[in-house]
């Protein structure tokens, strides 16, 4: 078996790398072309026609593309750019709108993910040959005893992106790799300037690619400018205390920037999106400790249908550390639910729910879904 967990040798073996033109990526191109595999980068065009410039922080810009370009040069493999703008932007970019509009707090990365990098590139780097599909991602991805893959939590604790790729198959994973999963980002950045590749202090990337200075209301705004209404901000207790522009510019947990005054601190309990209302109320309010899920992926190796009270630990939020639950298929409603051990605040409809087998720093991921709305289970009245 070589590096990759397959049984040839690396000068017959075909990897594509998706090459996003930051650091991560093309150090993976840069190791695998050093350990004798056939490598072929690609890069994906996803938006302004190459045209945008880069910003701190920012990805997949037309910069993007030229470093990923220089990256290949530099490290002498094949090099190719792939229109897929419109795809991303039915695929991500509607998606994305629309479920702001519903009243949701969308995560455009873990769809980019599921439905542009690991369903569409999958099947390009396919075409091409490619016996893996190699990404610059900060997980790790085991062979199980029995056959197939599973996926953990990476090295680095503070790189893990493991919330972000939940959405992955079984049949994905078995033809993905993810050289970084088990090396610390310091250890990139060195290996970066010792390829000599011009990337090796680029900025991390850092916002939603398609959101100019992080403004995601203005980008919903024109692409859905009729469906943006003004509406009111209301109290729990049933108060009317002001007003608002639309509710595209709230989120569930938040407590600044909302303009009324009620003598308590306050923050964004739910939307409701078809009265076009902001209902706000204290603190604990947000806690919720029940959570049902939407579109579930199961990586786990029994059935998630024969789940019952099964322990698991969750993340409700990218920037939070998992924590205990239970896991249980609900016959009745036919969904995954999830009882916190103990009350999360801002568990927002349109986020991730990332299930992991326990709350280690090298734990395996279960799979996760999408944070239905559920307004019974929480503290407050709805």
């Amino acid at each position: 078996m070589n590096s990759l967990d397959l049984p040839k040798a690396p000068e017959e073996t075909r990897v594509v790398v998706a090459m996003s033109g930051g650091v991560d990526s093309s150090v993976v191109a840069a190791l695998l072309k050093r350990e004798g595999y056939d490598v072929v980068g690609i890069t994906l065009q996803l938006y302004d026609h190459g045209a945008a410039t880069h910003r701190r922080g920012a990805c997949c810009a037309g910069q993007d593309i030229h470093d990923a370009r220089r990256a290949a040069e530099t490290i002498g493999i094949p090099h190719y750019v792939l229109d897929y703008e419109d795809r991303f932007r039915e695929a991500v970019i509607d998606r994305f709108a629309d479920s702001y509009l519903q009243g949701e707090t969308p995560i455009p990365c873990v769809e980019c993910n599921r439905s542009i990098k690991f369903r569409d590139l999958l099947t390009t780097a396919r075409d091409l040959g490619a016996d893996v599909l190699a990404t610059g991602h900060y997980v790790a991805s085991r062979a199980l005893p029995g056959g197939g893959r599973a996926l953990h939590r990476a090295l680095d604790p503070a790189r893990d992106q493991s919330y972000f790729l939940y959405a992955t198959t079984s049949e994905q994973l078995d033809l993905l790799r993810f050289p970084l999963g088990e090396r610390p980002k310091d250890e990139t950045r060195a290996l970066a300037k010792e390829f000599g590749l011009s990337v090796a202090d680029k900025p991390d990337s850092q916002d939603i690619c398609f959101v100019p200075q992080g403004r995601y209301q203005d980008v919903i705004a024109r692409l859905r400018p009729d469906a943006v209404r003004p509406g009111e901000i209301v109290h729990l207790d049933g108060r009317r205390l002001g007003r608002h522009d639309g509710i595209i510019g709230f989120t569930v947990g938040q407590r600044r920037g909302l303009n009324v005054a009620a003598g308590e601190p306050l923050y964004v309990v739910r939307l409701e999106p078809g009265e076009a209302r902001v209902v706000v109320g204290p603190r604990e309010a947000l806690a919720t400790s029940v959570v049902r899920l939407a579109d579930p992926n199961w990586l786990g190796d029994a059935p998630l249908t024969t789940a019952r009270q099964l322990p698991v630990a969750v993340r409700v939020r990218s920037t939070r550390e998992p924590r205990p639950a239970t896991l249980t298929w609900n016959l009745d409603t036919a969904s995954a639910e999830i009882a916190l051990a103990t009350p999360e605040d801002g568990v927002s409809p349109g986020q991730a729910c990332v299930i992991y087998a326990d709350d280690g720093p090298r734990a395996r991921v279960l799979g996760g879904g999408t944070i239905r709305r559920v307004e019974a289970e929480r503290l407050a009245a709805a």
